[in-house]
C-alpha cells in the first residue's frame, strides 16, 4: 500500500503547481500603483484557486493548459479583454473611498516550460483623494494566496492575504512594517505548508533518512546533519549571495532522493559518512527552499526573523513526517526481524523509482 501510494502522487510533483499572486502597491504624486506578478492563465481560465495547490485538480485544467501554450502577445490580449471581470473584485479604499483602477500595463513571459507556471506582469492605477491617509486592499474570493508588499517607503506594510480577505490600513507614508516577532510567526506556516502538504521530493527524502534505520538516535543525527546543511544554503540563497539555476538543482534535489533510496537496499548498516552525505544533499534541498522565497518575497524590513520563521516551519514540517512514520511504523516494527524485507526495501525501492523518474524529467523534459 504504501509503494502504491508514493507511485501515485509522485506525478504532483511535476505538475502545475499553483503560485501566490505577488502585489507590490506604491504611491506617487497622488495616484496609486499596484504591480502584480501573477500566473494570468489560472485567472483568466476562472479557476478557483483557494485551497488549491495543483491545476490539474480543477474541472478548468484543460482550458488552462491550452492557456499556457498562447503566444505572450494572445495571452495579453485575453488578459485585456477578461480583466474586467477579472479585477472587479480587486478593491483598493483610501479612507474607506473606493480607488478606480485602471489596467495600464500587461506584460507576458515567454513561452518556456509549459509544465511550470509563466508568471506575468500587470499594472493597476488608480487616483488618490489628496487628503487620504491610509489605504485597505480587499483580494476577492478563489484569488487564492496574495503577498502583499508596500514599497516605495520606509517600513513598507507586508503581508499574505488568503482569497476573500482585506488588509489592514495602510498608512500612506509607511511606518506599518510587521514587527520582527510578527514577521517571525507569520512565516512559520509559510514553512510548513512548504514541507506539508508540498513538498513531496523533500517528505521523501526525510522517509528515506527513515526507513534504513527507525532508531531515533541515528535518525537525528541524520536529520541534524540535513537540517545544518539547508539551513545554510537557505540563508545563502535567500540573501542572493548564491544563486544556482533550478535546472541544475531541482535534477540534482531528485537524484539524492534516490542516491539515499537505493543505498537503504544496497547496505544493512547505517555508515559513519553518511550524515556527511546527508549534509551535502542538504545544501541543494536548501537552495530549493530558497527558491520558494524567491516566489513568496520576504519583508525588507524584517529579513532575518521571516527567514528564521520560514526555517523554523521547514523543520517542524520535517519533524511531523518523521513523527508520523515513527508512529505509523517505526513504533510498531523496527525491531520485528522482518522489517527490512516487509518495509525497508519496498518503500526505498519505490522512492528510488520515483527520485530517478524525477531526475530524468528534470534532466530532459
Amino acid at each position: 500500500m504504501l509503494v502504491a501510494l508514493i507511485l501515485l502522487v509522485a506525478p504532483a510533483a511535476s505538475a502545475h503547481e499553483v503560485l501566490p499572486t505577488i502585489i507590490q502597491l506604491s504611491t506617487a504624486e497622488g495616484s496609486a500603483r499596484l504591480e502584480l506578478r501573477m500566473n494570468a492563465e489560472a485567472f483568466v481560465a476562472g479557476i478557483d484557486l483557494d485551497g488549491l495547490e495543483d491545476t490539474n485538480a480543477s474541472s478548468r485544467s484543460d482550458r488552462y493548459d491550452r492557456l499556457r501554450a498562447l503566444a505572450p502577445a494572445a495571452l495579453a490580449a485575453r488578459i485585456e479583454a477578461d480583466w474586467p471581470r477579472i479585477g472587479d473584485g480587486i478593491v483598493l479604499r483610501a479612507d474607506d473611498v473606493p480607488v478606480p483602477l485602471t489596467l495600464s500595463e500587461v506584460e507576458v513571459s515567454e513561452i518556456g516550460d509549459v509544465e511550470l507556471a509563466r508568471p506575468s506582469r500587470i499594472v493597476l492605477d488608480g487616483p488618490l483623494p489628496e487628503t487620504a491617509r491610509t489605504m485597505q486592499l480587499a483580494w476577492p474570493d478563489g484569488f487564492g494566496t496574495l503577498a502583499l508588499r508596500q514599497t516605495g517607503v520606509e517600513e513598507g506594510y507586508a503581508a499574505y492575504l488568503e482569497g476573500g480577505e482585506t488588509s489592514d490600513a495602510i498608512p500612506i507614508g509607511g511606518g506599518a512594517a510587521p514587527s520582527g516577532w510578527g514577521a517571525f510567526l507569520s512565516y512559520i506556516p509559510v514553512g510548513f505548508d512548504h514541507i506539508l502538504p508540498q513538498g513531496l521530493d523533500h517528505i521523501l527524502f526525510v522517509l528515506g533518512l527513515f526507513f534504513l534505520s527507525p532508531r531515533i538516535g541515528p535518525l537525528l543525527w541524520q536529520v541534524s546533519a540535513f537540517t545544518l546543511a539547508h539551513t545554510v544554503t537557505l540563508a545563502l540563497g535567500a540573501l542572493g549571495w548564491v544563486s544556482v539555476p533550478a535546472s541544475i538543482v531541482e535534477p540534482l534535489i531528485a537524484a539524492s532522493i534516490a542516491f539515499v533510496a537505493i543505498e537503504n537496499i544496497v547496505t544493512r548498516d547505517l555508515h559513519r559518512w553518511r550524515p556527511a552525505v546527508v549534509f551535502a544533499f542538504g545544501l541543494l534541498h536548501g537552495l530549493g527552499f530558497a527558491s520558494v522565497l524567491q516566489d513568496f518575497g520576504l519583508p525588507q524590513a524584517q529579513f532575518i526573523p521571516a527567514l528564521l520563521g520560514f526555517n523554523v516551519g521547514v523543520e517542524f514540517g520535517q519533524l511531523t513526517v518523521i513523527a508520523l512514520a515513527f508512529l505509523a511504523l517505526g513504533a510498531w516494527f523496527r525491531h520485528k526481524s522482518w522489517y527490512r524485507a516487509a518495509i525497508c526495501i519496498p518503500a526505498s525501492a519505490a522512492i528510488a523509482c520515483v527520485g530517478l523518474y524525477w531526475a530524468a524529467e528534470r534532466t530532459f523534459l
